[in-house]
């Protein structure tokens, strides 16, 4: 097997936004406390980002084969909070440098039931100790949106990606609806505001009425919340459900994106 020097060992850190977490980054006022009003629900609430979009879909074409010396295989699994969304007419592409080097369709089982995978040959010229512009996108075509990781590279040599153990890009990090995010600890929130976390209760990060992020309660007590803006500055509205009492905090402006 002919594999090129451009090898992608360094994909998995084409996540963006995730950021460490502290009272400075929660953007917390510790001189002050947060009210918060209560009200009374029976069910627990339903919340999740709508990651629905309005972009055209991507006219990427397969690269020519005949202009490369090499090849790699690379293996992509979709994450959790966009697999209800696969469809046949999903495609990923990869780009090094701006060019198109692999493109890829949904894997299908002998059944014709998707796989949430995506197999992908990628092709290139590059040496290794090469420093490149890569780019994975995703097209996904139920919800009308691409998304984008990006980073600038050192190639690695001879190595495949997720056929040895699982590669599951955090495309949500990348959203075109959503290009700003920022991820807090969930406790110091709910104790700024007097109440008890409690672990498996669910949080929610609201900018108006729209769910911008959520989070079951961990045991840890270190619960990192995801937070997804549209623009720098956005102020944000926790919400708490406590499910032993059925009741339902809302924490408004408690952090700003």
């Amino acid at each position: 097997m002919n594999k090129s020097k451009i090898m992608f060992a360094l994909l998995l850190g084409l996540v963006l936004g995730a950021c460490s977490s502290s009272d400075d980054d929660n953007n917390i006022d510790n001189s002050t406390n947060v009210a918060y009003t209560e009200t009374s629900q029976s069910e627990a609430p339903v919340w999740q980002v709508d990651w629905t979009n309005n972009q055209e879909r991507p006219d990427w074409t397969d690269p020519d084969v005949s202009a490369y010396e090499g090849w790699t295989i690379m293996k992509a699994r979709i994450e959790e909070a966009l697999l209800p969304f696969i469809s046949k007419d999903d495609m990923m592409a990869l780009f090094v440098n701006g060019e198109l080097r692999g493109l890829a369709k949904p894997a299908v089982t002998l059944s014709g039931e998707l796989t949430g995978s995506f197999l992908m040959k990628i092709y290139g010229n590059e040496t290794e100790m090469e420093t490149v512009n890569m780019t994975l996108q995703y097209y996904n075509h139920t919800l009308k949106h691409i998304f984008t990781l990006s980073d600038r590279i050192t190639l690695d040599s001879d190595v495949t990606i997720g056929i040895d153990e699982d590669y599951v890009p955090v495309f949500t990090s990348g959203s075109a609806k959503y290009p700003a995010q920022k991820t807090v600890i969930v406790e110091p929130l709910l104790a700024k505001a007097g109440l008890t976390p409690v672990s498996g209760n669910r949080v929610g990060a609201f900018v108006g009425d729209e769910c911008r992020g959520t989070a079951l309660l961990s045991a840890s007590g270190n619960t990192s919340l995801v937070i997804f803006g549209r623009i720098a500055g956005e102020s944000v509205t926790l919400k708490y459900y406590d499910a032993a009492t059925g009741k339902l905090y809302t924490i408004p402006d408690v952090v700003k994106m």
